[in-house]
């Protein structure tokens, strides 16, 4: 069988973004898909939410937020440290750029190897590469919680490190008067989930059970449509427990069985495809998910480093 076609290198097709209004203030962009980013207006500043992976992209979003708000960024919040994530960041201007401290270091320690990675991966999300000055380096960093006065009647924004999960630095941002949660990419809605840096036992458990007990009532995940509802929250927060769930399941089942790494990756996937197949990045995610799974379970603790070389490696392997 022909290996298929390296991660999303063929998928160059522009998805159709949506902005929308989640509540005065509160903006999400959503594209079919591609990662989501957000902004919530202070009395005379803005939270910007993820930057996208260069200055370029940055810049189009910027230009559809000018169409409701001319507020300057004050503070740029970055969930993780993932290149489609980070890299854009220069456009924005902000005042402070804010990240857990896990972030900052997982930056010091991979940030130019993950760059190359996710670029050879997704090419199409990396518009004008040529604009990057840089790795991103975040200006405030934390370890709990950071909260951020909105001013006037607005309330506050918190932002809040609930566990490992995507990576060991994922951080959410939390509107409790609004009960509108920015969950970066530990929550996805009808999108499928990138583990290949997680530590999936601590994300499947004890973090997205914080997720949950925040009881938000809108939900902006890393992809995927805006969530809205307590139903369509706990819903979301459900699939993103249940895919990582069957992962392990599948996984270990193969290890404790003394099969291989292929046998585990066709096992997964066959678990998920009937329900997860049909979304976004699936067949992207899932070699790299497999890879994640088997070493932690294996007690490797931390995610080995993605290189180029590594992504075609265990591409070549599980995708033939």
């Amino acid at each position: 069988m022909a290996t298929k076609a390296f991660a999303s290198s063929t998928d160059l097709t522009e998805k159709e973004q949506r902005l929308e209004v989640l509540a005065d203030g509160v903006y999400a962009l959503t594209a079919e898909g591609d990662p989501n980013v957000g902004a919530v207006e202070g009395e005379d500043f803005l939270v910007c939410f993820e930057a996208l992976a260069t200055p370029v992209a940055a810049r189009k979003w910027l230009g559809k937020l000018r169409e409701y708000t001319d507020k300057r960024v004050r503070y740029l919040v970055l969930s993780h440290y993932h290149a489609v994530r980070v890299l854009g960041a220069s456009a924005f201007g902000a005042e402070v750029i804010v990240a857990h401290d896990n972030t900052r270091g997982l930056i010091a320690e991979r940030g130019e190897q993950d760059w190359v990675s996710e670029l050879g991966r997704m090419p199409r999300l990396f518009d004008g590469p040529e604009s990057i000055p840089g790795l991103t380096w975040p200006t405030l960093t934390f370890s709990d919680a950071v909260t951020i006065d909105l001013g006037g009647d607005r309330g506050a924004l918190e932002l809040r490190y609930l566990g490992r999960g995507h990576t060991e630095g994922d951080l959410v941002a939390w509107l409790p008067r609004r009960r509108i949660l920015f969950a970066g990419d530990l929550v996805e809605a009808q999108a499928a989930l990138y583990t290949g840096d997680a530590f999936h036992r601590d994300w499947s458990t004890s973090t997205l059970d914080a997720v949950a007990a925040l009881g938000a009532e809108a939900l902006v995940g890393g992809r995927g449509a805006v969530v809205h509802g307590r139903d369509a929250v706990t819903a979301a927060i459900g699939q993103t427990r249940h895919f990582l769930d069957v992962m392990l399941r599948e996984v270990d089942a193969v290890r404790k069985r003394g099969g291989a790494l292929k046998d585990a990756f066709d096992a997964a996937h066959a678990a998920l495809a009937d329900d997860y197949g049909n979304w976004p990045i699936f067949e992207h995610c899932l070699p790299f998910d497999v890879a994640r799974v088997w070493e932690e379970l294996s007690g490797v603790q931390r995610p080995t480093i993605w290189t180029a070389e590594r992504d075609r490696a265990v591409w070549d392997q599980l995708q033939s």
